[in-house]
């Protein structure tokens, strides 16, 4: 497991009580990639909420604050009205009672009305992603980034996965390039949770298929106590263990796979536990008659789509007692109400768990949210992707450059 997660960076919080972002030009990454409707109505605006102490602490600190944000999938170069941050910077203003003019044409100078952004003053740059050679991390475009700040500041863990002219480059080259509260703030729980663990250190693994999350299973073998498998990756746990699943969603070519990981866990007097009681339904969908069985009993034409409540509730035992939980997916369809129970527990296990707990994924922000233990939980990563690789043990090129940058 990476332990670079634990290296020393300059964060945005440490500038600001030496006195360094008076009067200075401050270029902020952050992620306000929000989702909308077709009309272009922001549908949902956490992001944006998340974003704004960090903005709001340049700005108090007396800085001239720059921020950009990628939105949506535009094509490099090639402009078009649904890829504008304007209806971010309309809902951004409304949240900080502020009116923030977007800068359209920035890479070679940030002027609005004719003069450079003042001291206290913020401008929204337009989506980064339009810039040619954004993505490949041109170094040109990177330098001229940089050149239009003092200090970097990276606040976008869900793009702490990508080196980009906007997340990478940037930094390379930038006078100073720190971390903004959002970025420490998944640093310190990410190390927290993985690079010094209170034990037992509990990894719960779900979701559809095993090659999506074979190495991140494969990595987490080596450090976690206990790695309990939900989903589709479960269901293939079960056929590596001699058990039928039926019609189930599984992978029988990863076999091989899942009996590896089950046996490097075995060598390190860990498990990985297999369900030994299921519920199945004949069809997938939320109607289904769901039936509770032995996991020996299931038949040819069942589909798994939950984990019993005697596996659930032995499960939930464990997580009462863990001292760590690392949680990415939902054991269980649990968006259909018969087959929630093994989700529902777990959460409520976690919630229960005086454990330190970090989850990340879409689904399992879902879960969180449908079953409210929002506060409940240690900490709730914002980066689908980046918090991934970090269970993946890989070296996130933002903490990579970061932590270079402050090694000087």
């Amino acid at each position: 497991m990476s332990t670079t997660t634990a290296s020393p960076v300059i964060r945005l919080s440490d500038l600001i009580a030496t006195g360094q972002l008076k009067g200075k030009r401050v270029f902020i990454r952050a992620d306000l990639n929000v989702p909308q409707d077709d009309e272009g109505n922001i549908t949902e605006d956490t992001r944006i909420r998340a974003s704004i102490p960090c903005i709001q602490m340049a700005l108090d600190a007396g800085a001239a604050v720059m921020v950009t944000s990628h939105l949506g999938r535009p094509t490099e170069g090639d402009f078009k009205p649904e890829d504008s941050l304007d209806p971010v910077a309309v809902r951004m203003g409304e949240l900080m009672g502020l009116d923030i003019p977007v800068v359209f044409d920035w890479i070679d100078g940030v002027n609005v009305g004719g003069m450079p952004v003042a001291p206290g003053h913020l401008v929204i740059l337009e989506n980064c992603r339009l810039n040619v050679g954004e993505k490949k991390n041109s170094p040109e475009l990177a330098k001229k980034m940089a050149a239009l700040c003092d200090i970097f500041v990276h606040d976008a863990f869900g793009t702490a996965h990508r080196a980009e002219a906007s997340t990478y480059g940037i930094a390379q080259f930038a006078p100073i390039a720190c971390a903004g509260p959002l970025l420490a703030a998944e640093m310190d729980a990410i190390s927290k949770a993985l690079t010094a663990p209170k034990r037992p250190l509990v990894a719960i693994v779900a979701g559809s298929k095993v090659s999506t999350k074979l190495t991140i299973l494969e990595s987490l073998a080596n450090n976690v106590d206990q790695l309990i498998v939900g989903g589709g990756i479960a269901n293939t746990f079960m056929l590596a263990a001699g058990l039928k699943i039926g019609k189930s969603l599984a992978e029988p070519d990863l076999l091989e796979q899942a009996r590896s990981v089950i046996a490097a866990m075995k060598a390190r007097g860990a498990e990985v536990p297999i369900p030994t009681d299921v519920v199945t339904a004949k069809t997938f969908s939320a109607d289904a008659v769901a039936t509770v069985k032995a996991a020996t009993d299931v038949e040819d034409d069942d589909l798994i789509l939950d984990i019993g409540p005697v596996t659930a509730k032995k499960l939930a035992d464990q997580l009462l007692k863990a001292g760590t939980i690392v949680w990415n997916g939902p054991v269980g369809v649990f968006e259909f109400a018969a087959f929630e129970n093994g989700t529902k527990v777990i959460a409520q296990a976690i919630a229960d768990s005086s454990a330190f707990s970090i989850a990340g994924g879409g689904d399992t922000l879902a879960a969180i949210a449908k079953y409210r233990i929002e506060d409940k939980v240690g900490y709730i990563s914002t980066g689908g992707g980046a918090f991934l690789e970090v269970l993946e043990g890989k070296t996130l090129p933002a903490f990579e450059i970061l932590t270079k940058r402050a090694a000087g």
